[in-house]
């Protein structure tokens, strides 16, 4: 029988347990703030910016919006940036990805400093993510896929999972989480073939291909648990990678 995975009551559990933090850093007078970094106006980024702010407000996190233009200069930019990293009132920064290309990525990734790199952005998050260190951030989207099968009791240990995604935001970090909970991962992309031969065998497939609508029934068994990740629009509606 199938059955979907809401995220809802993931959500739920985990807003509980963020709100008890909250709480605790205002009895030290401490408040919690995000700075949100935004270049240009996409509409993916504005619709992922409304929820961001919307669960902040519900968990008393204070977020600040810094919208940019998107013909910014490298230099200017990473003035910009350097300002709100030096703001103590700014806990954390959330920087949405891509950017235009007179960005930089590899000046722009050491930008923020690690401890108030949200994303997993910095080299030094990025190499405990691969490393298994505890310590740094990890990306938020394998973060999300993690607490969702830990919240549904699906086993990772032993099971086969296929990533259709090959990115530094979702798959590469993604599969290393995965292998530290002792799973087997095939990473597919784009341009893997025969992608159907390898989702239709594993026990878990995550899907992260940027394509509405991409994954039709012939992708998959009657045994997999698939978690769409992607975030696409199709006739001016919000949709994943997988045609339900």
């Amino acid at each position: 029988m199938k059955r979907v995975l809401k995220g809802k009551p993931v959500v739920e559990a985990l807003k509980e347990q963020i709100k008890e933090k909250v709480e605790s850093y205002n009895k030290k007078n401490i408040f919690p703030t995000i700075g949100i970094i935004r270049v240009g106006n996409r509409e993916d980024d504005l619709a992922y910016e409304r929820r961001v702010i919307k669960n902040c407000e519900q968990l008393g996190i204070k977020a600040h919006v810094f919208e940019m233009n998107e013909n910014i200069s490298m230099n200017d930019f990473a003035e910009e940036v350097k300002n709100i990293d030096e703001n103590k009132n700014i806990h954390g920064i959330l920087l949405f990805r891509p950017l235009p290309e007179q960005l930089d990525i590899k000046v722009v990734q050491e930008l923020i400093r690690p401890e108030k790199d949200i994303d997993c952005m910095h080299p030094e998050n990025l190499r405990k993510v691969f490393e298994g260190e505890e310590d740094g951030h990890y990306p938020c989207t394998p973060e999300a896929v993690v607490e969702i099968l830990k919240y549904y009791d699906i086993p990772m240990k032993g099971s086969n999972i296929a990533i259709v995604n090959r990115s530094m935001v979702l798959g590469k970090p993604l599969s290393m989480m995965l292998i530290k909970e002792n799973a087997t991962v095939t990473i597919c992309h784009s341009k893997t073939v025969n992608i159907s031969n390898i989702t239709k065998k594993a026990n878990i497939v995550i899907t992260g291909i940027g394509r509405p609508n991409f994954f039709t029934p012939e992708y998959f068994s009657k045994d997999n648990i698939v978690i769409d990740v992607g975030i696409n629009y199709f006739n001016d509606k919000m949709c994943g990678d997988v045609d339900y």
